[in-house]
């Protein structure tokens, strides 16, 4: 596996690779890598001939200072997961290098992104867009991956790519949860072993929520998995929202969609989870 530093190092390598005709895929990380992490790569790997992995905890998308300051950052770690899981490229920039001059570019993303983490988090996705774009740019890629727990991010990449006019697909990979149904997470390192023994409980209050979706209305069912986290003294629900998976706008009916996600956002202490689920057809 090469580590590439430099921008211009990347291009000319991705450029080289494209004039054989080789498919590069794309896995856009912020490192403190995990299994999650690297499904996406193994998914990446079995369907390119390049697989490009950037590590990079990008601070314009961070609208907290403190959540940018004590993000992890295990870049030998890394290094090692990537190697063994086949990757081709490493890329790992400074600050500096991505921005070398303040980016200021401000995305008309629509609204993908006004609701959720768009309205909980100021400039956060224009940040993504941002970055992402970026490295569309540096690597050509044939294909992009991301995992499906960041569910709107995933909204707000599509409308970015269409309305900058990036000829790539753009990969949703399922989430990957652990043994107990935490969604893997680079913050879940965060969490106190309490706090561990209790977040899976978001998790399985999803995964039950489904049952009682099948019987009640979409409103009721909010309530109800807003009360039951909340009924954990250690948690606190920022926002629970069931929208439509293909616009993200919030849905009152089941008859409003035919496509529901459950998108949740929880405080345990002072590190914040998020979570979702896809509803069938409840019509």
């Amino acid at each position: 596996m090469k580590v590439i530093r430099t921008v211009s190092e990347l291009r000319s390598t991705v450029e080289k690779a494209r004039a054989k005709g080789l498919t590069i895929g794309l896995v856009p990380t912020m490192g403190a890598l995990h299994a999650g992490h690297i499904s996406l790569v193994d998914r990446a790997r079995s369907e390119n001939d390049v697989v490009v992995v950037s590590v990079f905890v990008n601070p314009t998308q961070f609208n907290n200072a403190n959540d940018l300051a004590t993000y992890p950052r295990t870049e030998e770690a890394d290094c090692a997961k990537l190697e063994a899981s086949g990757a081709d490229i490493a890329f790992i920039p400074t600050v500096k290098e991505v921005y070398p001059e303040p980016d200021t570019r401000q995305f008309d993303l629509g609204k993908v992104a006004e609701v959720m983490e768009g309205a909980m988090r100021p400039g956060h996705f224009n940040g993504v867009a941002q970055i992402v774009s970026k490295l569309f740019a540096y690597s050509q890629p044939t294909r992009a991956y991301f995992g499906e727990k960041d569910f709107q991010q995933i909204a707000v990449i599509r409308r970015m790519a269409e309305i900058e006019g990036f000829d790539l697909e753009i990969v949703a990979c399922p989430i990957m949860r652990e043994p107990d149904g935490l969604a893997m997470s680079s913050r879940n390192v965060r969490l106190t072993p309490h706090q561990r023994e209790v977040a899976p409980n978001i998790a399985r209050i999803l995964r039950e929520s489904l049952e009682y979706a099948a019987s009640n209305s979409l409103t009721a069912t909010k309530q109800w998995v807003v009360d039951r986290i909340n009924a954990y003294e250690e948690m606190e629900v920022e926002y629970y929202e069931i929208v439509d998976a293909s616009t993200m706008q919030p849905v009152s009916n089941w008859a409003d969609t035919e496509s529901a996600v459950g998108c949740v956002t929880v405080w345990l202490g002072d590190v914040r989870l998020i979570d979702n689920i896809k509803y069938p057809n409840q019509q």
